[in-house]
């Protein structure tokens, strides 16, 4: 890598001489010329004459003849051999491997030299160079497509336009030349050794970038590579520059197109988030504006109704006043009113808005990195799975193997269905938490904790949530990829999608099932006064406040999204990675000889960088911006701000991505790729089920559907006045368990014989006392209805979204065709060249062959002229 860690995370401009020295020697070969295209690293121990190895590197035929040769290893003496026979006949055998493969890359025209005088203790370092025939056989086999010709893309009115705006856009864009616009690309075709002369060769240097050499040395089986970062560094990595674009071009040319599309995706989701947190925000003010405008909250803050509530708990608990839950039908307000449908909808529609961008986005990605053409290599079986049907081919009894395998999968099954199951329990200690919690906090002498039961606990077990999370995340990570590696997938494509298909099922469920719960399931199991609902016969189930969950949920979810992002996402992706480089520093200082000073001084580039942590893949990065996906789309109706924090945190997590990939982490291996794979089919199905559960948080968590059937059906003029009461049921205190009733009954001061309650029962003087009313029918046939029109409006509208946009930009779609054209034009101008050449070299030999009869023509018809003896 470059030459950065010495300036502790400043670059330096200028350095020192006998510091370029060692940045070239670390890029470049002992001569100075080859350059270093991959580096292989592997351990040493030194017991004995291990450490005793050739640098010359060996040929393959002599390494495989020494390991004919070699005998078996030498059993232990009884009377006094050591283990350390063993270990060094192990540490021979490690090298001759390492010989044998080094020899068979020799033999694949790979150029080495391995480093002999490496300061880092333990290791040892193979340098990998691509010589000019290695790197055209492999690009030809490899089929990668390379630039021909420039194609001029024109002076059309939407170039003119996309020209203006880049002009206007110049601060916002990187200082990358590869980021700019040009009117002019080079018209691409698989490469040819035999049709070299239709590619650019001016630069044999360049013709083939750092990406594409490291993609085709890992194609002949190595594993590391040294490339500059610097620019990226600068123009990308560093939190200063956060208001710029990325550039796309120059990442996708260092790390390949697998990353380039990453970061592209993620910088085209945060900058659709842009719009959304825009609408989000002016929801949030319309609440704010219009709370003191709301009927229903004025009514429950009206202390001139003076409605006496039943007791929330048995027995500690006593009656209070709806007036105390003032503050909480405020709140709720400003994320329960009729702006937020209008964002659900809006918010559905965003998300197919944001699905046919990057589609277009992706599209025209493929079309400027040459790989519209590009299919996937064939997926070779895992070294795994060929060894558990090697196994399996030994064995005799075949029938035993199948039904074996059913078996596996049952009990594969079986265990992921119980780590499913371990959230929903710990989901229930938590309702069991607050139930207890709440009961204790009601008995309380304190009058203040006995007035703040609800946000205490509320907040609390949000927390706990949080922290139950977190930890799972972790753990559902690596459950995820043992469950994986024990189903043994036939291809390394095949356990990629099993392996996140199982992370994304985890840690989805683990994330949103206490939101679920909060959403759907709290204040509906709850029963009526008289008749609770227990948990283990002695703990009420939870009720809504008067003023709904939505507040609850909404504070849920806030903790839940933004501890993820700060904690989870952000301080562990930076503090991890640190720590264990530190741990490999520390680990690896142990074993030197020398001053730190003075081995710092002399490491090599690739030595230094050895300390980075190893590059684990995308999966994490994509699987944290799913569920944060999840979290702005799914539950959108309860919290209106989510698009917001998401963006925020997107701002940063580009950079800080960014740094960990530049600075942090081992250089990836380059890697093609067209799509994003399976995840573009998540996000559509995320797109989908958000559009069901905002419609079932709209109509069955919200008060949208009881104010709106109040207000047309019940209400006498038409306005909200006399909702709250027409929501609260009655109830007799005289009718309450033997054993349930408050221990204080006359806490408010006077005696109580009705209390409310928030349901639509019956009154205790009907003929059918606390049975359900016509207007609990009436309500959820109306919260019915609204889920079916709401579920497929939307839909609909998201489809025609869909339809409308296309696809492939249409000048995207001009250049594909117009380079379709550009490149028949070519190759028969190629052939009449051919043919011109053919037939001049026809008629040159025609000429020839005359020449030649004629010339012996006149030679048999001429007289010797110098006679003969004869």
């Amino acid at each position: 890598l470059l030459c950065l860690r010495k300036s502790k995370g400043k670059l330096l401009n200028a350095r020192i001489p006998e510091e370029n020295t060692q940045c070239r020697q670390g890029l470049y070969f002992q001569d100075g010329e080859r350059r270093v295209d991959y580096i292989l690293t592997y351990q040493i121990k030194k017991p004995g004459s291990s450490r005793r190895h050739s640098s010359r590197l060996t040929d393959n035929a002599l390494t495989r003849s020494l390991r004919r040769s070699r005998g078996p290893p030498p059993q232990q003496d009884p009377e006094g051999a050591t283990q350390e026979h063993n270990l060094q006949y192990h540490e021979d055998d490690k090298r001759v491997c390492r010989e044998e493969f080094e020899g068979n890359l020799m033999e694949m025209g790979l150029d080495l030299e391995k480093d002999e005088n490496s300061k880092t203790p333990g290791m040892g370092f193979v340098k990998i160079h691509a010589p000019w025939h290695v790197l055209c056989r492999e690009a030809e086999f490899m089929k990668l497509k390379m630039p021909t010709k420039k194609v001029n893309h024109g002076s059309s009115l939407v170039e003119k336009m996309n020209t203006f705006i880049s002009k206007v856009t110049e601060p916002l864009h990187p200082k990358v030349e590869e980021n700019r616009i040009h009117n002019v690309k080079h018209l691409s075709y698989p490469f040819s050794r035999e049709k070299q002369h239709l590619f650019d060769l001016s630069d044999r240097d360049s013709f083939f970038d750092s990406k594409t050499r490291s993609s085709i040395v890992i194609f002949l089986k190595c594993l590391k590579i040294l490339i500059p970062l610097q620019l990226l560094y600068e123009e990308w990595a560093s939190y200063s520059v956060f208001y710029k674009y990325q550039p796309i071009s120059l990442v996708r040319k260092y790390f390949g197109e697998k990353i380039g599309l990453y970061f592209a995706w993620l910088g085209v989701y945060t900058q659709m988030l842009i719009p959304a947190s825009l609408v989000g925000v002016i929801v949030f003010l319309y609440g704010c504006v219009t709370v003191n405008d709301d009927i229903p909250s004025m009514e429950i803050c009206d202390k001139r109704n003076n409605v006496t509530m039943c007791p929330l708990c048995d027995r500690a608990c006593s009656y209070w006043n709806l007036v105390m839950a003032c503050g909480t039908a405020r709140a709720s307000h400003l994320f329960d009113n009729p702006a937020t449908v209008f964002f659900s909808v809006f918010m559905a529609l965003w998300a197919a808005m944001f699905m046919e961008h990057w589609k277009r986005r992706q599209m025209r990605l493929n079309y400027i990195w040459d790989l519209t053409g590009f299919e996937d290599e064939e997926d070779h079986p895992r070294a795994e799975y060929e060894f558990r049907v090697m196994q399996k081919s030994l064995k005799k009894d075949q029938n035993a193997q199948k039904v074996w395998g059913i078996q596996g999968r049952m009990f594969l099954f079986l265990l992921f269905i119980y780590f499913i199951g371990v959230t929903f329990a710990i989901v229930f200690g938590v309702i069991v938490y607050r139930i207890s919690t709440t009961s204790a906090l009601h008995m309380s002498s304190d009058p203040t904790t006995r007035s703040n039961v609800r946000v205490t606990v509320k907040t609390t077990a949000a927390i706990i949530n949080l922290v139950v999370i977190i930890i799972l995340d972790e753990v559902y990570g690596a459950v995820a990829r043992w469950l994986t590696i024990l189903e043994v997938p036939k291809t390394d494509k095949s356990f990629e999608e099993r392996l996140i298909f199982k992370t994304f099922i985890l840690k989805f469920v683990n994330a949103f099932t206490p939101i679920i719960y909060i959403a759907f399931l709290r204040g509906r199991l709850v029963g009526r006064p008289g008749s609770y609902l227990y948990v283990f016969q002695s703990y009420r189930m939870e009720e809504c406040a008067p003023g709904g969950c939505l507040m609850e949920l909404c504070i849920q979810l806030s903790i839940t999204m933004l501890g993820k992002q700060l904690i989870q996402n952000n301080l562990f992706e930076i503090g991890i990675p640190k720590l264990k480089k530190l741990i490999r520093y520390i680990k690896m200082k142990k074993g030197a000889f020398q001053e730190e000073e003075q081995r710092e001084k002399k490491l090599q580039r690739y030595e230094t960088d050895h300390f980075l942590e190893p590059y684990a893949g995308l999966t994490p990065e994509y699987m944290e911006m799913i569920i944060q996906f999840g979290f702005v789309t799914l539950f959108v109706a309860s919290f209106p701000l989510a698009p917001l924090f998401a963006l925020l945190n997107n701002i940063i997590e580009i950079r800080l991505d960014a740094k960990k990939f530049v600075a942090e982490l081992r250089r990836p291996i380059a890697a093609r790729a067209k799509d994003i794979g399976i995840w573009y089919n998540i996000l559509r199905g995320i797109g989908k089920v958000a559009v069901i559960v905002n419609a079932f948080v709209i109509s069955f968590t919200s008060d949208f559907i009881p104010r709106l059937v109040y207000q047309y059906m019940y209400s006498p003029d038409g306005s909200m006045h006399g909702f709250v009461n027409h929501t609260l049921s009655y109830f007799n205190v005289s009718d309450f368990e033997e054993g349930k009733d408050p221990l204080e009954p006359m806490h408010l001061g006077y005696r109580v014989e009705i209390c409310r309650y928030k349901d639509y029962r019956e009154p205790p003087w009907s003929q059918t006392p606390y049975e359900i009313s016509k207007e609990f029918w009436a309500v959820l046939a109306a919260r019915l209805a609204f889920v079916i029109v709401f579920q497929n409006v939307v839909m609909l509208m998201s489809d025609v979204v869909d339809w409308l946009i296309p696809d492939i930009p249409k000048d995207i779609s001009v250049q594909i065709h117009k380079e379709k054209i550009l490149m028949v034009e070519l190759f028969m101008k190629e052939e009449e060249v051919k043919m011109q050449n053919s037939d001049s070299m026809a008629m040159r030999a025609d000429k020839d062959n005359c020449n030649n009869h004629s010339s012996v023509h006149r030679s048999e018809s001429t007289p010797n002229s110098h006679g003969s003896v004869f």
